[in-house]
């Protein structure tokens, strides 16, 4: 995507020594070229979102901290409210995918990816500022967290038998081949998760920031207010595609174990019931 000055472009100009410095990161993954101040972009944006969120969780804070008043909703529109919402939602959607048990336990990450995506996506909506979320650096770090992760639960569920799975149903001594030619088909999507979840959030953001621009530089005394209405529906939606195939994925890579226990309970239990 086309690179362009943001509000970070200037906060960075103010210090010249650490623009010199930005030689110490060595050079970009992906073209191999040098780290200047404008790439250092997304970085510092990512950085300062994480400092907001922290300080939005600490304004929060007090107000949960008395359980008594914490279970009694408040009368009007709070940042409290807001985020009782978003969590609960998230929450709610993650019990009815894995149960309770899972989760609760699952739920940190989730959570914490979805209000930093979606306040990585709504910055870009603010005159001056640039979503982080797309440069395909934080998406693929994003991505990477979530890889490992996933991966981590399902070793920790269900120990070997998570690579198990990756060969399918046993079909035989004859049929080997067929449970090898899975095995790679299964490997190929599970390293492909992390790419696509990195590029989709990326490439909507960056087109969705870009068409933004221009309509709103272009026809700015008539077009804002519905380009930002569309663009605010596309943040969201992108956080509810990142996140819910995140939740897909822990699902699905935890929940193995557990299945082959029920379908051998069932088993067991049908003869006793006969």
């Amino acid at each position: 995507m086309p690179e362009h000055t943001s509000f970070f472009s200037y906060l960075l100009a103010q210090f010249p020594a650490l623009q010199q410095n930005m030689s110490v990161f060595g050079e970009s993954f992906v073209g191999h070229q040098p780290v200047d101040a404008h790439g250092a972009e997304p970085l510092a944006a990512s950085l300062a979102l994480m400092l907001l969120i922290v300080l939005l969780t600490l304004l929060v804070r007090p107000a949960l901290a008395n359980r008594d008043s914490a279970v009694i909703p408040e009368a009007k529109l709070s940042l409290r409210t807001a985020f009782e919402v978003w969590i609960g939602y998230w929450y709610g959607l993650m019990k009815d995918m894995m149960g309770p048990k899972r989760a609760k336990r699952y739920f940190p990450l989730v959570g914490s990816l979805s209000i930093f995506i979606l306040l990585g996506n709504l910055i870009g909506l603010v005159p001056g500022f640039s979503p982080p979320t797309s440069n395909w650096n934080i998406t693929l770090g994003c991505a990477a967290v979530v890889f490992v992760m996933f991966n981590y639960y399902g070793i920790k569920e269900n120990g070997l038998g998570y690579f198990k799975h990756l060969f399918g149903p046993w079909l035989g001594w004859p049929l080997i081949p067929v449970n090898l030619l899975l095995f790679v088909v299964e490997t190929f999507s599970l390293f492909i998760r992390p790419l696509t979840l990195s590029i989709r959030l990326m490439l909507n953001m960056a087109v969705d920031h870009l068409l933004a621009t221009i309509a709103v530089t272009s026809i700015a005394l008539f077009l804002p207010l519905p380009v930002l209405v569309l663009g605010t529906l596309v943040c969201i939606i992108q956080v509810l595609v990142f996140c819910l195939l995140t939740s897909i994925y822990i699902t699905l890579s935890t929940e193995h174990e557990e299945h082959e226990e029920h379908a051998k309970g069932h088993g067991a239990g049908a003869p006793h019931a006969a």
